[in-house]
């Protein structure tokens, strides 16, 4: 009622209402509306009650308490979210300047990088303007790289031999995404189901590649940099466990993950472009793939 009530009094870059009305383009764009300005100066209001009562940070809804940046709700998750973009695109440009697509993993590594750059587009969105749609795009493109991850590996380790095999499994991970996201958008949008289901692929990745890693480190001299990739990626999502109040009001523990994982993608792509070239030399000389 009391946002209902108030006249408008939208200012960006400020914690305290003014009377001065202050609509950005960069507002407009974000749908940030009046009423989502109250409920902004109403939490922080809330914030300053609480530790004036000696009391901890409170969440709202479930997430700390952000200083907006112009229209951005949570500035150093968008801006990490952004950079890891920029780092897949960048690597996908020099893994295609560098490998030739007549090799055999060529096409499903492109694919892979389209998968990755669409759902960091999404994060950066979502970090930007949290409204139901841009958080469902978030969870769902989060998903949709762990499942084809698993295709990726799959089309890797098995498929080169055997592409049947690969072709059934892709099938599978569809109808699993399918029902991924019909569950979470017709029945429950369950936060804990869907972190349980995307650590138990994830999971079945990480054990996947390790065992590839394992089988394969004398006769490739690079496998170690897929085998410190999983490792990392699995071993940074920990720090999502620390969930601490933002410092300053804008760097949390998800800020800090996804900050983390910006110099993987140099390491991992390091790797994709050496085991390329390696399964296109390898072809050429009629040697049968691994």
């Amino acid at each position: 009622m009391l946002c209902i009530e108030q006249p408008c009094n939208l200012h960006p870059n400020t914690h305290t209402h003014t009377h001065t009305h202050t609509h950005t383009l960069a507002h407009t764009l974000t749908s940030w509306t009046c009423r989502d300005d109250c409920r902004y100066q109403c939490m922080w209001t809330t914030v300053g009650l609480y530790q004036a009562e000696g009391y901890r940070v409170p969440q709202f809804h479930g997430k700390w308490p952000f200083a907006r940046f112009l229209c951005f709700e949570e500035p150093a998750s968008a801006l990490a979210s952004l950079l890891n973009g920029l780092a897949c695109l960048l690597m996908l440009l020099r893994y295609r300047s560098t490998v030739p697509r007549q090799s055999p993993m060529f096409h499903t590594i492109n694919a892979f990088s389209l998968v990755s750059l669409n759902a960091w587009f999404w994060s950066t969105v979502f970090h930007t303007r949290d409204t139901y749609l841009t958080e469902k795009m978030d969870y769902f493109c989060a998903s949709a790289v762990i499942l084809y991850s698993i295709y990726m590996c799959c089309v890797r380790t098995l498929g080169l031999r055997r592409p049947g095999l690969s072709s059934m499994v892709g099938a599978l991970l569809i109808l699993a995404f399918t029902s991924h996201v019909s569950y979470l958008t017709f029945v429950s949008f369950d936060y804990g189901y869907n972190m349980a289901a995307n650590a138990t692929i994830g999971m079945v990745n990480l054990l996947w590649w390790l065992c590839w890693c394992w089988q394969n480190r004398r006769t490739l001299p690079y496998w170690w940099k897929c085998g410190l990739v999983v490792l990392l990626l699995h071993g940074l999502a920990l720090l999502e466990l620390l969930d601490f109040p933002p410092l300053f009001w804008v760097l949390d523990a998800h800020a800090v993950w996804h900050l983390s994982t910006v110099p993987v993608h140099f390491l991992f792509y390091s790797f994709l472009i050496d085991d390329s070239l390696h399964l296109l030399n390898t072809e050429k000389t009629g040697v049968k793939l691994e």
